[in-house]
């Protein structure tokens, strides 16, 4: 008998406080689009995919207070680093909180907060191989050719290793802080 298997992640679904700013958040800041919503009912459902209906769901509800970390990360793929850069200065226009922007080696990694403190993650594939974890702090106020010559060199270098300066990975540092901060 075959064993059964995964073709892909389908969707995530989130519980949440204010549904109508992490609506707004996700349809504006991220750009996902709402593809169906009951607003009456708590339930908004988005995706990146024109061939998917959702792949991202907010459902009012949550019962965790704030700052109890329920999810360690969602992550959005992006087709291109200009795409990557284009959230950093989006996420600077409005304000994102934003944890770190990185690379993975094999990736460029911003991490940032939504409203309600969940971590979040828009990334784009180098293409390149590395071995995890691969975490450097980068600069993507860098040019794009500029940052992707140093993260080959980097990946020339430390790709085959473990790599992450401890001042670049502190896991303290993964929980969004205090709202309103």
């Amino acid at each position: 008998m075959k064993e059964p298997t995964i073709s892909k992640l389908g969707h995530v679904g989130i519980y949440v406080n204010d549904l109508e700013a992490e609506r707004e958040f996700y349809r504006d800041v991220v750009g996902l689009k709402i593809t169906d919503e009951d607003l009456d009912i708590g339930l908004v459902f988005f995706s990146a995919r024109p061939d998917e209906h959702h792949e991202f769901l907010l459902s009012r509800g949550r019962e965790a207070a704030a700052g109890v970390r329920l999810i360690q990360q969602m992550s959005f793929r992006c087709p291109t680093l200009e795409d990557v850069l284009a959230y950093h200065r989006r996420f600077k226009e409005n304000g994102v909180r934003v944890h770190r922007s990185v690379s993975h080696g094999n990736a460029v990694s911003i991490y940032f907060f939504d409203p309600e403190g969940n971590r979040c993650e828009v990334y784009w594939d180098t293409g390149l191989v590395a071995r995890q974890p691969h975490m450097e702090i980068i600069d993507l106020d860098t040019s794009a050719d500029e940052l992707m010559d140093h993260i080959r060199e980097s990946v020339r270098q430390h790709g085959d290793t473990v790599f992450a300066r401890n001042e670049d990975f502190d896991r303290s540092k993964t929980q969004a802080p205090p709202l309103g901060k």
